[in-house]
């Protein structure tokens, strides 16, 4: 089969297909025949040497696509079931192993398309505005890079739960994109002093939360812009690590809270998985979740979509297909 196989940490050149053995589900795992994949900053982070992993190594940890076979003691998926899933490596692929207790079966009504450039993001949106710095209604929230695919999805999230959602952008079209989402005020952050912004859009009051995966480039406006008791999701660093944080900025700010979470500790058992990921899809079978996608790419292309998605001129979700 082809994959894409790392043989050494490096820019998007280092991402080259080749012709691997097919493989076999093992106990309890099922082999399943991929129809797209995600992409994502973690794929970028590992590919270049930030997160670091073992050598060699297929990228790509989001997927979905049809299972060709299970392994033995595995009961409660079926040869032909769609699943998706996350943070398991090898989706960069045509087909991949993966546990059955980390693969989710895919609803009527969601594409596999769908179902691989929302799952990641989805669930990170999920967890974000559910659980880490829950949406309660009539809260005042930010959130950074409001037009990409996660933001996007966090914005839809976050008005779903009756929030005021202010998104921060860089252009026209992405503000476009932001208030379609729902987002009701949008900052240029380009343009304007983002802190500034949000203390006048609040009658200086600030946020309830800002979730951030820009990280060293906005970390201090997102300090800035929460309220007294606030929370600064700091999911992601796009633009670079957050140097080292002196905790009594965070008094000074107000007693706010800072936190890194990350996905892998919101799916903890399959239980919490399976619930998280059947909100999600289900608000996208229902059209009450939109998952946009702004880039389709062979799998070979995958180096260009790497390019692509650093630039953070993208809008939505890339896939591979």
């Amino acid at each position: 089969m082809r994959a894409i196989v790392i043989e050494k940490q490096g820019g998007p050149e280092v991402m080259e297909p080749a012709e691997v053995p097919d493989p076999r589900p093992g106990p309890g795992e099922v082999l399943v025949d991929i129809e797209a994949r995600g992409v994502n900053f973690i794929d970028i982070y590992q590919r270049g040497g930030a997160y670091p992993v073992p050598l060699p190594y297929t990228p790509g940890v989001e997927a979905a696509g049809r299972i060709s076979a299970v392994g033995e003691g595995v009961t409660d998926l079926h040869v032909g079931q769609r699943v998706g899933w996350v943070m398991v490596p090898g989706g960069y692929a045509d087909r991949a192993v993966v546990p059955a207790e980390r693969a989710v079966p895919i609803p009527d009504g969601v594409t596999g398309e769908q179902a691989a450039a929302v799952l990641l993001q989805g669930l990170t949106a999920h967890y974000l505005t559910h659980s880490t710095a829950p949406v309660q209604p009539g809260d005042t929230v930010l959130v950074h890079a409001a037009a990409g695919g996660t933001g996007l999805l966090i914005t839809q999230m976050a008005a779903l739960r009756g929030g005021r959602v202010i998104g921060t952008v860089s252009t026209p079209e992405k503000e476009r994109l932001a208030r379609e989402a729902g987002a009701d005020e949008v900052i240029r952050y380009t343009e304007t002093d983002v802190a500034e912004a949000v203390r006048s859009l609040t009658g200086g009051a600030g946020v309830a939360a800002v979730y951030d995966g820009v990280g060293a480039d906005t970390f201090d406006a997102s300090l800035a812009s929460l309220r007294p008791r606030g929370v600064l999701a700091l999911f992601g660093q796009s633009s670079g690590a957050v140097p080292p944080v002196d905790p009594q900025r965070l008094n000074t700010a107000g007693s706010v809270y800072l936190t890194r979470p990350m996905l892998t500790h919101y799916i903890a058992d399959r239980a919490e998985l399976l619930s998280r990921a059947s909100d999600v899809l289900g608000l996208v079978a229902a059209g009450e979740l939109d998952v946009r996608i702004g880039g389709r790419y062979d799998l070979a292309d995958a180096g260009r979509a790497h390019e692509d998605l650093a630039s953070r001129r993208t809008t939505g979700k890339l896939v591979l297909i």
